[in-house]
């Protein structure tokens, strides 16, 4: 494979904060949507079709408005957040607000300090059962790091040393040339001879993040179409020129995920002959972490590819299309590279980007799906995959039903370290409203690694 592959002149990127309605009105009637100020795509473009500038309006619209909202849903996210951990860390609840309210000065141990997804789901410990040599251990591995991902720096640390009992190399927090601040983070520890890279996935008060998630923009590569919004948290060239292979020197000396991580893991492998590594995500995350060895596989790193021992990725949204997947797929064969997907129940996430009729966006690799009843089975796509279906909201709705009542029931069933948290069982009543988004929880995902049979693996 060439060590650069250059972008074509074809691309579709989306700009919601130059559409008003009047321009998404326009974008149903007329046909050439180069002309819409808010999409960026060659002068020479085919018309599309109704359906496809539809799927345009209603992505663009949903970006619009969680653009609008975007401010006050990350002040109630920190309100929440803060709110969570001073009942958390103070015996007295009562007794904290009314210091907070007197202006008080309330402790804060940034070792103890959870986001809200850690809040969900407040386990640390690994699965004493799921041990070095189970076919199960590399995922349920990626899953609880993937988990850790979402907290703050000392917080992962102390988790991976004092409870995983592991070496913990670091966490990054990564620039994006887009938005001009940093967006991405990652850690990685190490397990003996084994490495391990997690990416931050989607906060569930980052409104940016969830309109990346529905955004529609595409690059199209020799090797196929891939998504722009994925490969922008990557740290890749805002000009779709091209992705060098070197990053180009930048007097303001950013770390970009993409070439940062790359280096560090070069270094570590080149001095440790037994060393591997493996990467992983949850969400957005999980997104990152298959594009990370997509990019290495486009520019050749072939000592790395080597080195990969797996990709496991929880409620990953769509990254691209057909001839992406078979790209990817035949450079995972090349290398011996196991790539696992995995998703839970009704989890909206993977359901998007659409993919159908004229949109390309399309899973690969292998899906491990697993039910409410965490029956995992192995699949080329889950049920239902663009999730907005009459026929099927009425399912969705029972078996979120279904998911609240177990929340009380499951450590009765299968022990109290599958209890669960008054807050996810909130949170579990909110997807009565919307059956899917409670789905999207990492604590599924966790149960899921750690309950599903191990015969559903093809191989370790």
């Amino acid at each position: 494979m060439a060590s650069n592959q250059s972008i074509s002149k074809n691309y579709m990127l989306l700009s919601p904060e130059k559409a008003t309605l009047v321009d998404l009105i326009r974008l149903l009637v007329y046909r050439d949507i180069e002309k819409r100020p808010f999409i960026e795509c060659p002068d020479e473009r085919r018309e599309e079709s109704f359906l496809y500038r539809w799927l345009i309006f209603v992505s663009v619209l949903l970006q619009m408005f969680l653009y609008s909202v975007a401010k006050p849903l990350e002040q109630v996210g920190s309100a929440v957040e803060t709110l969570l951990n001073l009942q958390s860390t103070n015996s007295n609840f009562l007794t904290v607000l009314l210091d907070f309210f007197q202006g008080k000065k309330v402790k804060r141990d940034e070792d103890s300090f959870l986001s809200v997804v850690g809040h969900a789901d407040p386990r640390k410990q690994l699965d004493k059962d799921i041990k070095p040599g189970d076919i199960r251990y590399h995922a349920a591995l990626s899953m609880m790091a993937s988990k850790a991902s979402y907290e703050n720096k000392a917080y992962i640390q102390t988790t991976v040393k004092d409870q995983w009992k592991m070496e913990f190399l670091g966490f990054f927090d990564f620039w994006n040339v887009y938005q001009e601040k940093n967006t991405t983070q990652a850690f990685m520890l190490r397990d003996q001879d084994l490495i391990v890279v997690a990416f931050r996935g989607t906060e569930p008060f980052d409104a940016y993040a969830w309109s990346t998630d529905i955004d529609l923009s595409w690059y199209e590569l020799s090797i196929g179409k891939v998504h722009s919004g994925f490969m922008k948290a990557l740290g890749l060239q805002k000009d779709p020129a091209d992705w060098p292979r070197e990053l180009p020197a930048d007097p303001r000396d950013k770390p970009v995920a993409y070439y940062d991580l790359r280096e560090r893991l070069r270094k570590m492998i080149k001095a440790n002959d037994r060393a591997k590594f493996i990467v992983t995500g949850h969400s957005l995350g999980g997104a990152l972490a298959i594009l990370f060895p997509t990019i290495l596989a486009i520019h050749g790193e072939d000592l790395l590819l080597k080195r990969l021992r797996g990709v496991y990725t929880f409620g990953q949204p769509r990254v691209g299309d057909k001839s992406l997947g078979e790209f990817v797929e035949g450079e995972f064969r090349k290398y011996d590279i196991p790539y696992y997907r995995f998703v839970y129940s009704n989890d909206v996430v993977p359901r998007v980007p659409f993919e159908g009729g004229t949109l390309m966006f399309k899973h690969f690799g292998t899906c491990l799906y697993y039910n409410s009843f965490y029956q995992g089975m192995m699949k080329k796509e889950e049920p239902n995959k663009n999730y907005f279906s009459l026929l099927e909201l009425l399912p969705k709705i029972l078996n979120a039903v279904w998911e609240l009542i177990r929340s009380f029931i499951i450590p009765y069933i299968k022990g109290q370290e599958y209890k669960e948290s008054g807050f996810l069982k909130l949170i579990r009543l909110v997807g009565l409203v919307f059956p899917g988004g409670a789905a999207h929880s990492p604590q599924d995902y966790v149960n899921a690694s750690r309950l599903g049979s191990p015969t559903v693996y093809p191989k370790i």
